[in-house]
């Protein structure tokens, strides 16, 4: 079978094995429950997994002892665990689960499988477990509603997962205490880990929210607190690491500190975003996440598209890099820009000090884009550090994220994005790419999103210079697309054709001079953009 039918190829062979082995699937499990229940998911919401392999990851660790490797995490200070039963693709077995809740009945267990009967539910607590996932994915509003009335009838808790929007609508007709958002799809078993923001956004009832997948360590935990989580459920880094716990831990802390301060600069008790108030205005990856692809308000002096409806259609986000005055930033807010650009880095195009502080009256995301460290031969400088001035704007709240396009690490990245007093801040790495080595890089960077450049041996950005065709298509193989390079009015509308980008960043081929941008080439950008999107429909 193809990547798109995994999670129906696990079910099917599931129910196969059912049909076969019965509901226990050939383990012997007690007739009645023989351990005590304990709370799921208490703080600080850890929940570490224990799984064999998986069917993105092949084998993780294919000899683990379930047993051992409990005991691994609850000295670690893990009080939840995440017990795989399935056999084919996860190596797992509800015998595991009846083992590890034995060697340490005070642990909080998740029996984590593909339920679908109100008999797995009873067959999983009779096994000992405290929890049990119920993947939205597979059952309807009413199936959802019995397992969930079953699970809570023996005093368990239920972890309802989405992944859609969808999901998310039948799991708000139950309001469940208790919410998983999965970064995977489970269908292809890729992650993108702005997905879980988008959901959470429409989440308007009291609950506990866990960021499921993708969370590999500090900073990832640090950013889902940092938006509105309540924890995380983390898979093959913790098996990988048991002593990860700590971090995470910590990470979550962080995370949830940086989310009071932002609250107390919004006034209000949590930015979480609900489907009523909107993400804070300062937070970008909320923004972006809640906003991409949505019908977006149309500029009447510029869009020309005729919606009576007043929205020009979803499109690609739209960043105008290299703003370097208010002229130019309010032409490129009127004509429809999501993102403004301002360069701190040798270039025609450098912005000055204090620009961002004073457009801080246009409602636009903005970015500094910086270059922090050389490369071997020292041509974009030696700098290991932010500048001066980025950092003051950025303290003083007047850039929303920072864009690394030097040749940082993503370590480097990680702690230059961290402002004494004011915690992690938002970031993204810009790759400049030369060959499929370099699109590789892509993985090892911690940013939800990577931008692609064109590489040029002595310019970063602004060359004006496209990406070769193949590089971006393995670019776009690993993250949703975030492109720059040679960009403008001549060929946009082609490149959304082609690669269907969710970002387009654009800057040199706008411009009447180097750090000036054509007004009228801006106006006829967005009408190229609109016209594209309208016509052929986006994504």
């Amino acid at each position: 079978m193809s990547r798109a039918d995994i999670l129906q190829q696990i079910c099917e062979r599931r129910s196969r094995r059912i049909a076969v082995e019965g509901p226990t699937l050939g383990v012997e499990v007690p007739a009645r429950r023989r351990v005590e229940l304990v709370a799921f998911a208490q703080p600080p919401a850890v929940i570490c997994e224990i799984k064999r392999r998986s069917p993105s990851r092949g084998a993780i660790r294919a000899d683990a002892d379930p047993v051992a490797a409990a005991l691994a995490y609850r000295a670690a200070g893990v009080r939840s665990v995440s017990v795989l039963t399935e056999h084919d693709h996860f190596g797992g077995s509800l015998a595991d689960l009846m083992a590890v809740k034995q060697a340490a009945p005070d642990l909080a267990v998740l029996r984590k499988d593909f339920l679908q009967t109100v008999e797995d539910v009873q067959v999983a607590y009779r096994a000992g477990a405290d929890a049990v996932l119920l993947i939205a994915a597979l059952l309807d509003t009413e199936g959802l509603a019995r397992l969930c009335a079953a699970a809570a009838q023996l005093g368990m808790a239920a972890l309802v997962e989405v992944h859609s929007r969808d999901e998310l609508a039948r799991a708000a007709r139950l309001k469940p205490p208790l919410v998983g958002i999965n970064s995977r799809d489970l269908r292809t078993f890729s992650i993108d880990r702005l997905v879980p923001l988008q959901l959470r956004a429409g989440i308007d009832w009291p609950c506990s929210v866990i960021f499921e997948s993708g969370i590999l360590g500090y900073e990832d935990a640090c950013f889902a607190a940092a938006h509105g989580f309540s924890g995380v459920l983390v898979g093959e880094a913790a098996m990988r690491d048991p002593q990860l716990a700590p971090q995470l831990v910590a990470g979550l802390r962080a995370g949830r500190a940086r989310e009071g301060r932002n609250a107390a600069a919004e006034g209000a008790t949590s930015t979480a975003p609900t489907a009523a108030n909107g993400p804070p205005a300062g937070d970008f990856w909320q923004r972006i996440a809640v906003h991409r692809r949505r019908p977006q308000p149309c500029p009447s002096a510029t869009a020309g598209n005729g919606r009576a409806d007043g929205n020009r259609p979803a499109r690609p986000l739209v960043k105008i890099c290299g703003i370097t005055n208010r002229e130019d930033a309010e032409a490129a807010v009127r004509a429809g820009a999501d993102i403004l650009g301002f360069v701190y880095a040798p270039s025609p195009r450098r912005a000055p000090d204090d620009l961002p502080a004073r457009l801080a009256d246009l409602d636009v995301l903005k970015v500094a884009v910086v270059v922090c460290a050389a490369d071997a031969a020292g041509t974009a400088g030696d700098r290991v550090g932010l500048p001066g001035e980025v950092a003051a704007q950025l303290a003083g709240g007047h850039i929303d994220a920072l864009q690394f396009h030097g040749d940082e690490s993503p370590a480097q990245c990680a702690g230059l994005a961290t402002v004494p007093a004011g915690g992690p801040r938002a970031y993204y790495k810009a790759l400049r790419l030369q060959n499929g080595e370099d699109a590789a890089l892509i993985e090892r960077y911690r940013s939800p999103r990577v931008l692609i450049d064109a590489f040029d041996p002595v310019a970063r950005g602004g060359t004006g210079k496209r990406i070769a065709p193949g590089l971006v298509t393995a670019a776009a193989a690993r993250l949703p697309l975030w492109l720059a390079g040679g960009i403008g009015v001549d060929n946009v509308a082609e490149i959304i054709r082609e690669w269907r980008p969710e970002l387009i960043d654009a800057s040199s081929r706008l411009e009447s001079e180097p750090g000036r941008k054509d007004h009228a080439r801006l106006r006829a950008f967005f009408r190229q953009i609109d016209k594209e999107t309208q016509d052929a429909g986006y994504p």
